[in-house]
């Protein structure tokens, strides 16, 4: 499985979006290190979402360590490969909806949300592995059961909205994104969702 340039450029631009543009253009060691998993056929979405827990671990430290390399998220990508393995194994039915006992209100309430939540669950427990021919299908079901349980929760947030949006946008704008072009598009939409239900509390990550 070959990266396509979209997918290459998306990976650096959530690497500087990440550490606030200071690594935009990765080193020939960072390109090494994504090249051994392409050729692993581990699909960008993991590896972004690897990269992001990476991310969220350091930005809770006191004194993170000023260097970053893409090899630091090896640990992730290999924890998000098993997970999905697990989970393809395990079959949805198997698979508990947890999660939702942490969200806060008034969105808590919310039955159209908490079904929403449920079936973004199940969609993610249902992803088979990459190497699977009917991967592509079964991620843009998960994709699209997150798009809806994320529409959900912009409707709720009212007014609270504006400061989220303006937050992101600084982000990207420091990201040296080109604001309204492809990819700044792709980044608003993954960050954005992100955004959305980190305010309600509901889990992002696996």
């Amino acid at each position: 499985m070959a990266y396509s340039p979209e997918e290459i450029e998306w990976l650096e631009r959530e690497w500087a979006y990440r550490a606030y543009g200071r690594a935009g253009f990765m080193s020939p060691e960072d390109y090494r290190a994504w090249k051994v998993w392409e050729a692993e056929g581990v699909p960008m979405d993991a590896l972004v979402a690897s990269l992001n827990a990476f991310f969220d671990r350091r930005d809770k430290r006191s004194k993170p360590r000023s260097f970053v390399a893409l090899k630091q998220i090896e640990k992730d990508v290999q924890k998000a490969m098993k997970l999905r393995e697990a989970l393809r194994r395990a079959g949805p039915e198997l698979v508990p909806v947890k999660g939702w006992e942490g969200v806060r209100e008034p969105f808590a309430s919310d039955p159209t949300g908490r079904l929403a939540f449920e079936a973004w669950m199940r969609a993610r427990a249902a992803l088979p592995s990459p190497e699977d021919p009917g991967y592509l299908a079964r991620f843009d079901e998960e994709r699209q059961a997150f798009a809806k349980l994320a529409e959900g929760a912009e409707v709720a947030l009212g007014a609270a909205g504006e400061p989220l949006k303006e937050a992101l946008r600084t982000r990207l704008l420091e990201a040296q994104l080109k604001e309204g072009g492809a990819v700044w598009n792709r980044a608003w939409r993954h960050h954005w969702g992100r955004a959305v239900l980190e305010y309600w509390n509901i889990p992002v990550e696996a």
